[in-house]
């Protein structure tokens, strides 16, 4: 098991403190808000140029001049993504183009939506949280090889959350088309896609020089649970009646930590397919720990190569 020397609650900066990252290239979806925000801080502040992909690109261009400002150097620029248009995610690829890409951060996310759908008619969780950066990854690829270097390979970095144990892949019915809708459900089934697709990516493109490996970051308040009221937070444990949240979960910088290692960490060059949180490989899932840990079906070789087939359909790209 691939360990590094840092732990659960070390902060971004410190993970990337003896890194020089001057001369990378480095894209952070969702970076306008909660550990996007903070995964650029860090790799900008260690030296490298950040593109925040953003949905919003005012809010975009305010955060990037925040980090600017709080690195006191101009590396981190904003552009306009959205992840539920596969529309939007050719205008992004087309305007990167071949430029190398040193490490793609598939950060953004939504969580436990009501019923909802994409430009193409997708459910929104699934739809942007792994069709939609399936598109961006493979539209990506080119210019991720084109950074690859013999000492060095390029990295994707994959989002998922120990929400994976709630759901599989329903195959008979992604979209929830006849079946009833249940968004925790919804919510699994988009977290184990994240997982499966960094599995099936770097079987097909690491001996091209590019990796991928998912990252659980762990329990974080952010915008993410914006559909959530607080009384279902409440009932789940997350916070008490007051709104404080409850111990053990991270600040925003803490949550980005096993973003950071998992695009910078040495113990992980040329290793791809794994499953990440807490800066370090993480464990098979148990019932004596239900926060932690990977189940098998998040990781299983068979379901990633359907997964993999299903978003080529779906996306109309392939490898």
């Amino acid at each position: 098991m691939i360990k590094s020397r840092f732990e659960a609650f070390t902060p971004a900066r410190i993970v990337v403190n003896n890194y020089d990252l001057e001369g990378w290239n480095i894209i952070v979806t969702g970076g306008a808000s909660g550990i996007g925000v903070e995964t650029a801080r860090a790799l900008a502040g260690a030296g490298a140029d950040v593109m925040l992909a953003v949905r919003d690109r005012v809010a975009g261009e305010r955060v990037a001049a925040e980090i600017n400002q709080s690195i006191g150097a101009d590396r981190v620029l904003a552009g306009t993504l959205d992840l539920a248009s596969l529309g939007s995610v050719g205008s992004f690829v087309d305007a990167w183009g071949d430029q190398p890409l040193d490490v793609l951060i598939n950060n953004a996310g939504v969580m436990a939506t009501p019923l909802l759908h994409t430009a193409e008619d997708l459910e929104l969780q699934i739809g942007t949280n792994h069709f939609g950066h399936f598109a961006l990854t493979m539209g990506l690829t080119r210019a991720l090889m084109n950074a690859s270097e013999e000492d060095r390979l390029a990295r994707v970095v994959q989002l998922s959350s120990i929400g994976h144990r709630r759901s599989g892949i329903n195959w008979d019915d992604i979209h929830y088309r006849t079946r009833p809708y249940d968004k925790w459900e919804a919510y699994g089934q988009s977290k184990t896609a994240n997982s499966l697709f960094a599995v099936g990516y770097s079987a097909r493109f690491e001996e091209h020089g590019v990796t991928a490996n998912a990252v659980m970051p762990g329990g974080i308040m952010t915008p993410l649970q914006r559909y959530l009221p607080q009384e279902e937070m409440v009932a789940m444990g997350w916070m008490d009646d007051e709104g404080n949240v409850r111990e053990g979960f991270k600040t925003t910088e803490q949550g980005a930590s096993t973003s950071v290692w998992a695009a910078v960490g040495e113990e992980l060059e040329g290793i791809g397919g794994l499953y990440l949180e807490d800066c370090h490989e993480a464990a098979p899932w148990t019932k004596d720990d239900p926060v932690h840990g990977v189940m098998p079906h998040a990781l299983d070789p068979e379901a990633a190569e359907r997964l993999w087939v299903i978003s080529e359909e779906t996306t109309g790209l392939g490898s």
